[in-house]
C-alpha cells in the first residue's frame, strides 16, 4: 500500500512539474510575442504560445492542459480589459490547441512529420481550423467588453487568427524536431560545415530582410537548401528564422513594408510567413516520404537478393535424391512387356 501511494505521489509530482513547465514556456513565449503587438497591446502577427501549446499536447498528451490555461491567464490578466473578458480569452486560448490536438489525433497524425498527410493535417487542421476558436472568442470578448469597437472586429480577428495559426506553423515543427534531436555520430566534417554554412546564411539573409531593400524572397532558396539537405530538421528552424526576420522588418516598416498602412503590411507579412511555413513543411514531408520509399525499396531488393543467393547455392534436383520409385506389380508387369 505504501509503495503504491509513493508511486501515485511521484506521478502526481511529475504531472504538476510538466504543467508548471508548460505554463512557464507559454508565459515566456507570450512576452516575446507581445514585443511585436499590433492591436491593443495583445494581438500579434505571430503568437508563439499557440505553437508551444499544440506541441505540448502532441508530446505529453491532454493532461497538461492546465499549464496552457495557467500560462494564458498569467499573460492576459495584466492586459485586461476586464476579468470576464480575460476569462473568455483564456478559455479560447485553451480550447483552440485542444481542438487542434483532437483533430490531429483523429487523422492519425505522426509527430515525426515524415508524411505529406501529416504536414497537410498540421497546416489545415492544427493551424487554420483549430485557431478559429481562439481568434473568435478573443475578438468577441474585446468587443463585448467595450475595449474594441465593432467595426474593428474583423481586422482584429484576422490578425489574431493568422497570428495563432502562424505560431502553430513555425513553432510546433521546431519543437517536434527538438523532441527527437540526438547528437549525430559518424557525421563527416563536410556535413558539419554545410550545416554551419546554412546557419550563417540564414543570419545573413535575416539582416538583408530587415534592411531597406525589398528582398524577402531571398529566404526561399534558403528553405529549399535546408529541406533538400536536412529535411525537417533543417527546414523547420530555417522557416522560423526567416519568419522572425520578416516580422522584425514589418515592425520597423522597412523593405517591402515601407510606406504602407497596417492592413497592407499585415497581409504581406502573413502571406510571406504562411508561404514560407508551407514550403518548409510540404517540401520536407515530400522528401521524407521519398526517402522512406527508397529505404523500403532497398530493403526489398536486399531480401530478394538473399533469396536468389539461397536458391542458386541450393540443390536444383530435389527429386533425384529420393531414390528409385516403388512400382506396383501391375506396373512392373507392364515394364516387362506382359499383357494386362
Amino acid at each position: 500500500m505504501t509503495v503504491a501511494w509513493h508511486e501515485r505521489l511521484r506521478r502526481g509530482g511529475l504531472a504538476a512539474l510538466e504543467v508548471c513547465v508548460v505554463a512557464a514556456l507559454y508565459y515566456g513565449s507570450a512576452r516575446l510575442g507581445l514585443l511585436q503587438q499590433l492591436v491593443r497591446g495583445q494581438v500579434t502577427p505571430v503568437w508563439p504560445p499557440s505553437g508551444i501549446a499544440v506541441a505540448a499536447l502532441l508530446l505529453r498528451g491532454p493532461r497538461i492542459w492546465p499549464g496552457i490555461t495557467l500560462g494564458a491567464f498569467l499573460v492576459n490578466i495584466t492586459l485586461g480589459p476586464s476579468v470576464p473578458a480575460v476569462l473568455a480569452i483564456v478559455a479560447g486560448n485553451t480550447l483552440a490547441p485542444l481542438c487542434s490536438y483532437a483533430l490531429l489525433r483523429r487523422t492519425g497524425f505522426r509527430k515525426e512529420l515524415d508524411r505529406l498527410r501529416d504536414a497537410l493535417a498540421l497546416i489545415f487542421l492544427g493551424a487554420f481550423t483549430g485557431m478559429l476558436i481562439s481568434a473568435t472568442t478573443g475578438s468577441a470578448a474585446l468587443v463585448l467588453s467595450g475595449a474594441l469597437s465593432l467595426d474593428r472586429f474583423w481586422p482584429t480577428w484576422s490578425v489574431w487568427w493568422t497570428g495563432d495559426a502562424m505560431g502553430v506553423l513555425v513553432v510546433t515543427p521546431v519543437l517536434l524536431v527538438l523532441r527527437r534531436a540526438r547528437w549525430p555520430s559518424g557525421v563527416p566534417p563536410v556535413r558539419w560545415m554545410e550545416g554551419l554554412l546554412l546557419a550563417v546564411a540564414a543570419i545573413g539573409v535575416g539582416f538583408v530582410e530587415t534592411g531597406r531593400a525589398p528582398l524577402l524572397f531571398l529566404g526561399f532558396p534558403l528553405l529549399f537548401w535546408a529541406a533538400f539537405r536536412f529535411q525537417l530538421t533543417g527546414a523547420a528552424p530555417c522557416a522560423l528564422a526567416v519568419s522572425t526576420f520578416a516580422i522584425l522588418a514589418a515592425a520597423r516598416r522597412s523593405g517591402p513594408f515601407a510606406g504602407h498602412d497596417l492592413v497592407t503590411n499585415m497581409i504581406s507579412l502573413q502571406a510571406f510567413n504562411g508561404t514560407a511555413a508551407l514550403t518548409a513543411l510540404l517540401l520536407s514531408a515530400i522528401l521524407g516520404e521519398r526517402a522512406q520509399s527508397q529505404r523500403e525499396i532497398e530493403l526489398a531488393c536486399g531480401q530478394l537478393a538473399d533469396m536468389v543467393s539461397k536458391i542458386t547455392t541450393g540443390d536444383h534436383h530435389p527429386l533425384l535424391t529420393r531414390g528409385p520409385t516403388r512400382t506396383t506389380g501391375a506396373d512392373a508387369g507392364k515394364a516387362d512387356g506382359e499383357p494386362r
